[in-house]
């Protein structure tokens, strides 16, 4: 096991991020494939058109949050067969990744937790929109309305009086 490093981290190169992101985008790949079968399997014997519906939505939002990651990781090779551009890093703290990430989470438990337990669990879902509201105030609006007002910039005694005497001239000419 390598010592901790002190400091500022290293920086990742692009084989070790193509690495990583197929790593991920299979994990989170086999999690949504998996819950979405177990919910399957539940659904058969235990359907409604509640479950059925939300069996859709939850397969919907896995489909369009792994295609998303997957166009974000999409690497780039030259006509030679070189890697030019391993893609967005979907590890990277605080990134798109992440809360798209969050989201696959989210919806997995929602659908096992309704699955097993009881479809009162898919209220856990509107915990993405408040997050996104979490999100939208905290980076957007709230530097926004908050920002601090300009300072007047401290001008200089000397100046002023010299500023104020040509006005009063000015003021005397007309």
């Amino acid at each position: 096991m390598a010592p901790p490093q002190k400091g500022k981290q290293g920086t990742k190169g692009a084989k070790q991020i193509l690495e990583e992101n197929l790593g991920t985008l299979k994990f989170y790949r086999n999690m949504a494939m998996i819950s979405n079968a177990l919910s399957l399997a539940i659904l058969i014997f235990y359907h409604s058109a509640v479950n059925i519906v939300f069996y859709i939505f939850s397969s919907i939002i896995y489909i369009g949050s792994y295609q998303f990651m997957a166009y974000m990781a999409k690497p780039k090779y030259t006509e030679t067969g070189q890697l030019l551009d391993s893609g967005v890093d979907l590890n990277m703290e605080g990134g798109v990744a992440e809360n798209v990430k969050d989201v696959i989470i989210l919806t997995a438990g929602c659908q096992l937790l309704s699955a097993f337990i009881s479809n009162y669990f898919w209220f856990i879902w509107l915990l993405a929109p408040a997050r996104l509201g979490w999100i939208l105030w905290k980076n957007i609006l709230a530097p926004y309305f908050f920002q601090p007002a300009p300072e007047n910039p401290q001008v200089d005694e000397k100046k002023q009086k010299k500023l104020e005497r040509r006005q009063k001239r000015m003021a005397n000419m007309r």
